[in-house]
């Protein structure tokens, strides 16, 4: 049972997150430089107590709330959480759908269901036909 914990434990930790997640710290120790990239990744290097460097990569389009020669603690966060304030807060009035859609789905139901209609009527033909063959 302590090797599945060890095992899932060692697996979350490979595990990479997505960018709907907080980034923080893997260690406790000072910020030494923050590069960003010419993809809009941001390295954030911590210097541990122990003198070991740490690079840690936060992905595009989080916003970092630590700055170089700050002091951090482990798992303290390094980006703000993306997932508070919700989807749409700045909308200021909600569009359910386009009248065009609307029309143009209509359209195709009524097409569709009319020549639905003119399949089994034509079946229905081809049958009587059928049937009155093998009668002579």
């Amino acid at each position: 049972m302590l090797v599945l914990i060890v095992v899932v434990a060692k697996f979350t930790q490979l595990v990479k997150k997505s960018n709907n997640n907080i980034y923080s710290a893997s260690i406790t120790g000072k910020i030494s430089k923050i590069e960003t990239s010419e993809k809009g990744e941001s390295t954030v290097f911590i210097t541990g107590l122990e003198g070991n460097e740490v690079k840690q990569v936060i992905p595009t389009g989080l916003n970092l709330i630590v700055s170089e020669n700050q002091t951090v603690k482990a798992d303290q966060a390094l980006t703000k959480d993306p997932n508070v304030g919700g989807f749409g807060q700045t909308e200021t009035e909600i569009v359910l759908q386009s009248a065009n859609r609307i029309i143009g789905y209509l359209a195709f139901i009524s097409t569709t269901f009319l020549l639905q209609t003119f399949l089994v009527i034509k079946k229905k033909q081809f049958e009587k036909v059928q049937a009155s063959e093998l009668e002579f």
